[in-house]
């Protein structure tokens, strides 16, 4: 057995997790709401004014991400490998990093999903009347909202009822996801300074140094004398089994069809429900991650750092991926067109408006699932 399949890898794989998580934190730290900063750069401005105002904006954006992405990749190592380490241990770390990077990549969400829902009705109706989204200030785990959308061309005569309600259903969304992503602001900072927060962080800062494994008499020393490696490949191997399992009872044959007028009669109707048919493709998403993650582990203990450990991964699983979150971010702004079309006391023309943006997601739904078949069945390739 390899030397980088064993617990060391796993150890190691999970320090490494650890540590971007504590530099991403320190960044975050230091050029958050927390920080002195310029009059009209703090908390609650546009966001616009102030000396250094845009590079700390992005600095703020880059570490909430590292923040969410260390989290994730920590607790889906310990969802894979859970018979490998402390049960109580890593029971009680995975709701905890679920929770922090669920609520930290609220705010970026409903920002995407504005920007992406403002955009298709530019496309469709052709209107340059339509809000754009409007950036808050710096803000925990949001990228930062473009302030325009790119102007096109007037609406040919074959769009006019659309265009007619296109402004105001564009407005209606501005209202409500910036609502809803002001709240996730809120919730965001209110949860960094929590000491549910702190309880995590510190628990990670341990992890960084000591990994509490089941097989070792001393947590985090994977190679001590009196313990015996323990192979992860049947672990991960058996991550790649529920992925496959998953993918198998997908309906793929379905996604290769032009526009599936099922997922619009579910869409339209009343019930707020999330769509049924997208709940296995999200399920495939989550799983696809896990097998990644599971994969990264596996080549810690060659590569050395979480970083080179990324570079060998599958190229079709990359694809794969992308396409699974395009499948989640066109799903998503299908149902937040939707509910915005259940709005009482609506006008005609922008319950249309919104009928067709809804079409249209539920399009890009189609097309999403399309493309991760195409890449799925598509013969594995791996960085060198």
């Amino acid at each position: 057995m390899a030397a980088d399949q064993d617990t060391g890898a796993l150890a190691a794989y999970l320090r490494a997790q650890a540590t971007e998580f504590l530099r991403a934190l320190r960044r975050h730290r230091e050029s958050g709401p927390g920080t002195s900063t310029a009059p009209g750069t703090g908390p609650g401005t546009n966001g616009t004014s102030g000396p250094g105002r845009p590079a700390a904006a992005e600095d703020d954006v880059d570490a909430a991400r590292a923040l969410r992405r260390a989290a994730r990749r920590i607790s889906g190592t310990l969802h894979t490998f859970q018979p490998l380490l402390d049960p109580d241990w890593a029971e009680g770390m995975r709701p905890e990093l679920a929770w922090l990077s669920g609520t930290l990549a609220l705010e970026h969400a409903h920002a995407s999903r504005l920007e992406r829902l403002l955009q298709a009705l530019h496309r469709l109706s052709g209107s340059s009347a339509l809000p754009a989204p409007r950036p808050l200030g710096r803000a925990s785990g949001a990228a930062t909202v473009p302030t325009g959308v790119p102007v096109v061309r007037q609406a040919p005569p074959d769009r006019g009822n659309l265009t007619v309600g296109a402004a105001k259903a564009g407005a209606l969304l501005d209202r409500q996801l910036t609502l809803a992503r002001t709240r996730a602001h809120s919730t965001a900072l209110q949860a960094l300074g929590s000491s549910r927060f702190h309880a995590v962080a510190d628990k990670v800062a341990l992890l960084a140094s000591e990994v509490p494994l089941r097989l070792t008499g001393h947590p985090g020393r994977a190679t001590a004398p009196e313990t015996a490696p323990f192979d992860l490949r049947p672990l991960a191997a058996a991550a790649h089994g529920r992925l496959t399992d998953a993918v198998a009872a997908l309906p793929l044959v379905a996604a290769g069809s032009p526009y599936n007028a099922q997922a619009l009669v579910h869409g339209l109707s009343p019930d707020p429900a999330p769509h049924p048919q997208d709940a296995p493709w999200h399920q495939v998403r989550l799983l696809l991650r896990l097998h990644r993650y599971a994969l990264e582990a596996l080549a810690a203990g060659d590569a050395g750092s979480a970083g080179s450990a990324e570079d060998t991964v599958d190229v079709r699983l990359l694809a794969a991926g992308e396409a699974l979150d395009r499948h989640r971010d066109a799903s998503e702004a299908a149902a937040a067109a939707a509910q915005a079309a259940r709005t009482p006391r609506i006008a005609p023309a922008t319950a249309y408006a919104l009928g067709v943006l809804h079409a249209d997601q539920r399009h890009e739904v189609e097309a999403a699932r399309y493309a991760f078949q195409h890449s799925w069945r598509k013969e594995p390739i791996r960085l060198p």
